[in-house]
């Protein structure tokens, strides 16, 4: 086993073209993720080929062209743009004689010197070790003893066997705590709910400028860096929307394209302030080549943790790097906002993406003037649980006159319990 490669050492980087689109990946992306993890690329080297080689990944040929340019270079880690089985990882290790890390293996590692928070670094390690869980060598197999007859009897358990236990329990251990927070999360959010307090999700693909967006927005002061996944840790802050109120803004982990499943697994707690958005604000970098395919990334991330049926307004960032852009809103056959073009940096079009969120968010809220009879008092019940009641009077009869406000969606599942008897008690 070679030690774990320290942020700052030498590496040489592998990017393998494959003929199918679905497996290729960016080689621009792996120079700012070896980047961002703080590591010196010392040289690229690249191949193509229609599938990958069951033993070395990269073909018998490339993997000693690696070796014998690890050599040359004295690199101390080979760093793969693709995820490596653990059996070519530990293949390519041999024949190089010196750390190998996968793509996966790269962005676990640069989220683990970014996670700040309790839950950050706890779903960090909990993505760790489900990731190391399958790469764990018998490296103590020569001091067991299992056989029969005196003196030959061993502990009755492998070093391999003992690692995995540990290694399950630590899982345990860590999902229960997850699971505490996310209840304490969740207690944060009902009770937004019924202040009916609008949340305002950012998504979007790494470096896309959402947190200088954040920042430039509400003065959180969030790191914000020119680099992938500066942000991991969920930050929400409260800020006022015209027509509107106060409202939540949440700023969440950057996405990438062929972000590992087990990264989207130990995140979900915190994906969850997306899941539950009223509205997504998708950041792109629109001074970026791929921005296109970015989009089409984030998209793929959004269906995943199931937030792609959430409306969603396009921030088109950085167009102080583009020539011809102006900071305006693009808007649909119907009217509605679709597009903002702005700079967060250079504090340019703010206004116009505040302009854009009150005509969503205000096109999201229900108000109705109600007389319930008293025989269906029950639905005053419900609305008061929901904090929806403006104002209530009784007539006459003793009927219930109120006037309510809340979010849309909460009066169409009201709606829906009802089975369509609130239509009736609609004035017009």
């Amino acid at each position: 086993m070679f030690e774990r490669y320290e942020a700052g050492e030498r590496a040489v980087l592998v990017h393998i073209d494959f003929s199918r689109e679905g497996e290729r990946e960016d080689l621009e992306e792996l120079r700012l993720l070896a980047s961002s993890a703080g590591v010196t690329s010392c040289g690229v080297i690249t191949g193509r080929r229609a599938s990958p080689h069951p033993k070395y990944f990269c073909g018998t040929g490339k993997a000693e062209e690696i070796a014998h340019f690890v050599a040359a270079q004295e690199a101390d880690i080979v760093i793969f743009n693709h995820s490596l089985s653990p059996a070519q990882e530990r293949n390519i290790e041999t024949i190089c004689q010196c750390r190998v890390l996968d793509r996966t293996g790269l962005i676990l590692d640069i989220f683990a010197q970014r996670a700040r928070t309790h839950e950050g670094k706890l779903q960090v390690e909990l993505a760790q070790l489900r990731y190391i869980s399958t790469r764990l060598i018998r490296g103590w197999t020569h001091l067991e003893r299992q056989k029969g007859g005196i003196g030959l009897r061993g502990p009755g358990e492998t070093q391999l066997e003992t690692d995995r236990r540990l290694l399950r329990e630590r899982i345990k251990t860590i999902l229960k705590r997850l699971d505490k927070v996310a209840k304490q999360r969740e207690q944060g959010r009902r009770a937004r709910q019924r202040r009916e307090v609008p949340t305002v999700s950012l998504v979007g693909y790494t470096n896309a400028g959402k947190s200088t967006l954040f920042n430039r927005i509400t003065a959180a002061g969030v790191y914000a860096e020119d680099q992938l996944f500066a942000t991991l840790d969920p930050t929400l802050r409260r800020i006022e929307v015209e027509q509107v109120g106060p409202a939540i803004l949440a700023d969440t982990v950057g996405f990438i394209r062929h972000l590992p499943h087990d990264l989207v697994a130990a995140f979900k707690g915190t994906l969850t302030e997306t899941r539950e958005a009223d509205l997504l604000l998708h950041v792109v970098d629109c001074a970026d080549d791929r921005s296109a395919e970015n989009i089409s990334s984030v998209h793929e991330v959004l269906t995943e943790i199931e937030a792609d049926e959430i409306p969603s307004l396009l921030v088109y960032n950085k167009i102080d790097q583009l020539d011809d852009a102006v900071a305006r809103i693009d808007r649909n056959e119907e009217g509605v906002p679709t597009r903002v073009w702005l700079s967060a940096q250079a504090d340019n079009g703010i206004e116009l993406l505040f302009q854009a969120l009150s005509e969503l968010l205000g096109q999201e809220i229900a108000e109705h003037d109600l007389v319930i009879p008293a025989s269906d008092s029950r639905w005053v019940a419900n609305l008061h649980e929901l904090n929806a009641v403006q104002s209530l009077d009784y007539d006459e009869q003793g009927q219930s006159v109120l006037r309510i406000k809340m979010p849309e969606r909460d009066w169409q599942r009201l709606m829906k319990a009802s089975e369509g008897r609130l239509a009736d008690f609609i004035q017009m």
